[in-house]
């Protein structure tokens, strides 16, 4: 029965060594014709199903909810609560393995950590499979090998060239180390050999470079596991070793580049932003933004991580794009102001442009309506699109002073529609990017203090949390959008954003962040700790399957099947969607929304 159960698969991988071979001695095997009815919604399991071989479909009032394969199992609630909210029926011939139901209550019993998995509310269960998460990613890093990593190439010079000429090698082919001959000798000598034995030994640049070339290679296989890499440049005080096979060098790995594969280069990506001069260099680093996303994710790290590295780089971007093309004679008296995800710090995948700016005082206008074009021009090109609902600098509704701004929210608050909401949403999550900062903090102070006195503003406002109900049933089953999947935007993220930037505004919170904001209102007490951290990690979850499947997918869709989730997957959606409605709820309450 052994190959029955996945142990390295959670929850089972938290069983002992005994306590697993226990569950698989007491595993029965059953078949399923097609179409047979495996377990019927509302009735008691026999035990925990695991799928051996087959396909089972889960269905909830006949609606098809997703697709179990080998190695799924379900159903993991019922065991616990006594009766199936779903009914799973074999899609073709199946075999299921069945742990007996009083096992699983002697296992979960004897096993706090495995019987988390069945009781936990979502915020423990998260934090559960962070932890794998982070196990999961120090274990594929010590598994990865040599061959994975980026490398430079292994470019030879005679030792008998000069130092100058091995300067211009390394130009020519962009790399920072070559590989030195001299006779049956091979060394390396770098750009900072080459800098230290000119500029502080006053050494000629016609001197043969094998005088300061080092020849104590240390080199490695291309299967080599990075952690024996990295255990050679501690060992050796080395950082770069070279990649040989067979008597063929293959290339040049550096340190950099073995914290570039595991965690993105977003320092080197900061530098080369700090360091740009032209538009055209500025443009090079920004396509690097959106390459650090992968591999964060590759690792397991949390969206919340991935973001605020993101968020950070764009900033960056935006503030030097901002000093290569405001003329000096507005600089200091502008705002430039992001707004929207990219205002509270929660965009990854790069969409639209959401900017703008505030002025001081009015500025001369030829100098304004220049660097508005060039900004909004070479963000396009940087593949910031133009956005849909023109918020940007380019377009005047967006570029204002204070006291224009303080008259708008006037209008838009007295007067309270659609697009007054939408505009007064936007501008509350904006944070300043460059310039003077402090002309956004006298802004949004204005708008907090009109908007908060205002109840049947903050009401209609908050109204909209109310838009889209969050994909999950009376019984607690996923509900699809159409036949297409869940919306898990529409559904989750949005009302838990708009949510808690509706109690943030009546509670005159500056914090953009949308999980800044949840620790604010628990610190006021408005939101219980346990429920705004629950809110939080649900909020990271939703965030993390979309961005998930944006960088499979490689476009901005929301719609997620659950056929293509796992069973812990699926469990974790019903918990956050609980959490949704419980936002839902409160927003309600709060704001008396009985009335819209």
């Amino acid at each position: 029965m052994s190959v029955l159960l996945d142990t390295s698969a959670a929850p089972f991988d938290r069983l002992t060594p005994d306590e697993a071979e226990e569950m698989k001695s007491s595993l029965d095997i059953h078949y399923y014709r097609p179409g047979e009815t495996i377990l019927s919604e509302g009735a008691s399991p026999e035990g925990l199903y695991l799928v051996v071989k087959g396909c089972v479909e889960e269905r909830q009032q006949n609606e098809l909810l997703g697709m179990l394969g080998p190695r799924d199992f379900f159903d993991a609630r019922a065991v616990v609560q006594g009766a199936s909210v779903s009914t799973f029926i074999a899609a073709e011939e199946t075999l299921c393995a069945i742990a007996p139901r009083g096992e699983m209550f002697r296992l979960i019993n004897a096993n706090p950590r495995f019987g988390a998995f069945f009781y936990l509310d979502i915020t423990r269960k998260l934090d559960a499979l962070a932890g794998e998460s982070e196990s999961n990613q120090f274990n594929s890093m010590m598994h990865a090998r040599v061959r994975d990593l980026p490398m430079c190439p292994a470019v030879p010079i005679d030792g008998s060239e000069s130092i100058r000429a091995a300067g211009r090698m390394m130009q020519s082919i962009d790399c920072n180390a070559l590989l030195v001959r001299d006779g049956d000798r091979r060394g390396i000598v770098t750009g900072m050999n080459l800098a230290k034995a000119v500029i502080l030994k006053d050494m000629s640049t016609d001197e043969p470079v094998k005088n300061i070339a080092r020849f104590d290679l240390v080199t490695v296989a291309p299967d080599d596991f990075v952690a024996h890499v990295l255990l050679l440049m501690t060992k050796h005080n080395k950082r770069r070793v070279v990649v040989m096979q067979d008597e063929s060098y293959l290339g040049i790995v550096e340190d950099i580049d073995l914290l570039g594969h595991f965690a993105g280069n977003s320092q080197l990506v900061s530098n080369r932003i700090d360091r740009a001069g032209t538009i055209d260099e500025l443009a090079a680093a920004a396509r690097q933004i959106a390459e650090q996303i992968k591999p964060l994710r590759r690792q397991g790290v949390k969206f919340q991580v991935v973001a605020e590295i993101v968020s950070d780089l764009n900033r960056r971007l935006f503030a030097k794009l901002f000093e290569l093309t405001c003329p000096p004679e507005i600089a200091q008296k502008v705002c430039l102001i992001v707004m929207g995800s990219e205002g509270r710090g929660e965009q990854t995948v790069r969409t639209d442009q959401d900017n703008g700016l505030i002025l001081a005082e009015p500025v001369d206008s030829s100098l304004l309506d220049s660097f508005r074009t060039k900004f909004s021009a070479a963000l396009e090109k940087f593949g910031f699109p133009p956005c849909p609902g023109n918020v940007m600098v380019s377009n005047p509704f967006w570029v204002r002073t204070v006291d224009e701004y303080v008259s708008d929210f006037n209008r838009w608050i007295t007067t309270p529609d659609n697009e007054s909401a939408m505009n007064v949403a936007i501008f509350f999550d904006a944070a300043a990017v460059a310039g003077d900062a402090t002309l956004l903090q006298d802004t949004k102070w204005a708008l907090l203090q009109k908007a908060r006195r205002e109840r049947v503003f903050l009401a209609r406002f908050a109204a909209a949390v109310l838009a889209f109900e969050p994909p999950i049933g009376l019984f607690n089953n996923l509900k699809l959008a159409g036949a297409e999947g869940l919306d898990v935007k529409k559904g989750g993220i949005f009302p838990i954003v708009h949510g808690v930037r509706a109690l943030a505004i009546e509670q005159g919170l500056e914090e953009t962040n949308t999980f800044e904001r949840l620790g604010k209102l628990a610190e006021k007490g408005l939101l219980k700790e346990d429920f705004a951290r629950g809110l939080a990690q649900a909020l990271d979850y939703l965030l993390t399957l979309r961005l998930d499947a944006q960088l499979a997918a490689s476009d901005s869709s929301n719609l997620y099947r659950p056929g293509a989730l796992t069973s812990m997957d699926r469990d974790l959606l019903r918990d956050s969607f609980q959490q949704v409605k419980q936002l839902r709820d409160l927003v309600r309450r709060r704001f008396n929304l009985n009335m819209f």
